[in-house]
């Protein structure tokens, strides 16, 4: 199969199967977030298409630029692709990750002005098995490459369980925080109303001993 036709079916795939899907216009940046826990490898796959249905060309000037933010904004990667493609990166901390698209078209370019579709899938993990190991013969070495593929699979359920535990803790932290907040204004504001209010009473009571009203 030539690139062209490994190109189609790369393209057919995506269109068929990406999670998501939104517009860019020209020279526009969009961006997603993600909760990524710690030290876990993201892999994103991507196609850039017209909003209509015009015929594709194989445009050299189109193509889009991905940049990964960490949730501190630290810049993880920036890197130009074409208009389909995929790119990896690990997380080095849990939490919310910042991916962003910006068309890189110019009025050189075919679409040039006009909205475009960026289909999007990611993924999280290692999510396949590796094809030649399955080629193989040797069942041993079949074995051991889907037991890799399993521990690889355990690694990331614990690491997704770990930063969700990481999340409650901090959540209840927040809660309890709060509670405690509320229930010293509570008893601030009580000491306050009583202050006033016996404040408020010896002011009368002065004032009427003062007028011999008592």
């Amino acid at each position: 199969m030539g690139l062209r036709g490994t190109c189609f079916l790369l393209q057919s795939y995506l269109v068929l199967a990406a999670a998501m899907y939104f517009d860019l216009g020209e020279q526009e940046e969009k961006c997603i977030i993600e909760e990524i826990p710690e030290d876990m490898l993201v892999t994103g796959y991507f196609l850039l298409e017209p909003w209509d249905s015009k015929p594709f060309t194989h445009s050299p000037h189109l193509g889009v630029t991905v940049t990964v933010r960490d949730p501190d904004h630290e810049v993880l990667m920036s890197k130009r692709y074409g208009k389909f493609s995929k790119f990896t990166f690990t997380a080095h901390a849990s939490g919310q990750h910042y991916l962003c698209f910006q068309t890189n078209s110019t009025r050189f370019s075919v679409f040039a002005g006009e909205k475009l579709r960026l289909h999007l899938d990611v993924q999280m993990g290692e999510h396949s098995i590796n094809p030649k190991a399955d080629r193989t013969k040797d069942n041993m070495e079949t074995l051991e490459n889907s037991l890799r593929h399993l521990t690889d699979q355990m690694m990331y359920i614990m690491r997704q369980q770990e930063y969700q535990r990481e999340k409650e803790e901090t959540f209840r932290q927040i809660s309890e925080d709060t509670n405690s907040k509320v229930l010293w204004w509570a008893v601030v504001q009580t000491s306050i109303l009583l202050s006033v209010g016996f404040w408020q009473m010896k002011r009368l009571k002065d004032f009427f001993i003062a007028k011999k009203l008592v």
